[in-house]
């Protein structure tokens, strides 16, 4: 009888010990709390806290420090970061659809299959992992999301956005130079003056988009799709793969 009750508290403790382990430091009710303290001199500092899987939707987090938290899976579309540093933060599975993010820095960060649809990003500095990401219709105008060709101690760090969906998205005056396209989702873009210096492009879809005065010199570009595309004043010297690209 005895071997039964200890078996019977084991199984218990091990159904409960998931729950212990993935809930977060903090609620959404005590960050309401304190953001209504908080202010550009005494900020909310939220650095290093898990608060992975919380609703986040729609607060105003401008006067709050996340570098370095752990937002697994968190929901904070339609919320407004602008100025935030969310560098070395986890955000794998994030929801940051129509987030205010002008401004932002996010490096060194995985945030493969985040959705970021209709997020404004103008402005934002991002060296990350966007892989499967969706990006349609986003804000991506004056970014600079590439290589820093002065700052490389850890070698080419680039941004990522292989299969990424950046459809309807605006990216005019953005710096992508060494950003990994491949296969990503361009069409319809507006892509004017965008700099796709070395950046690997294969596969990529432009159909559609508006690339004047682009510059896609010494990009990969094999098997990429530029039908319909917008095409004055592009600039394609010494490109890789334009033989196999199609609607040049």
């Amino acid at each position: 009888m005895n071997n039964r009750l200890i078996l019977s508290v084991i199984v218990i403790v091990a159904l409960m010990l998931p729950v212990w382990v993935c809930a977060a430091d903090m609620t959404r009710e005590q960050i309401v709390e304190l953001l209504a303290g908080a202010s550009v001199s005494k900020p909310l500092d939220l650095s290093r806290k898990d608060l992975s899987e919380l609703d986040l939707s729609k607060l105003d987090l401008r006067n709050a420090k996340l570098w370095g938290a752990r937002l697994k899976k968190a929901d904070l579309s339609y919320s407004n970061l602008s100025d935030t540093n969310l560098d070395l933060t986890v955000m794998t599975g994030i929801k940051l659809s129509h987030a205010i993010m002008k401004n932002v820095s996010i490096f060194g960060v995985h945030m493969g299959g985040a959705d970021l649809s209709y997020a404004d990003l103008s402005g934002s500095r991002i060296i990350a992992t966007l892989d499967n990401a969706d990006l349609s219709h986003a804000d991506i105008r004056g970014a600079n999301w590439g290589v820093d060709m002065k700052n490389q101690p850890m070698g080419q760090m680039r941004v990522s956005l292989v299969n990424a969906n950046l459809s309807g998205a605006d990216l005019s005056n953005s710096d992508m130079n060494h950003a990994m396209l491949r296969f990503a989702d361009l069409s319809n873009a507006i892509l004017v003056n965008t700099n796709f210096h070395r950046a690997t492009l294969i596969g990529a879809d432009f159909k559609s988009a508006d690339l004047s005065g682009a510059d896609l010199s010494e990009s990969i570009i094999k098997e990429a799709e530029f039908s319909n595309a917008r095409l004055t004043g592009i600039k394609l010297d010494q490109v890789k793969g334009k033989d196999s690209a199609q609607g040049l």
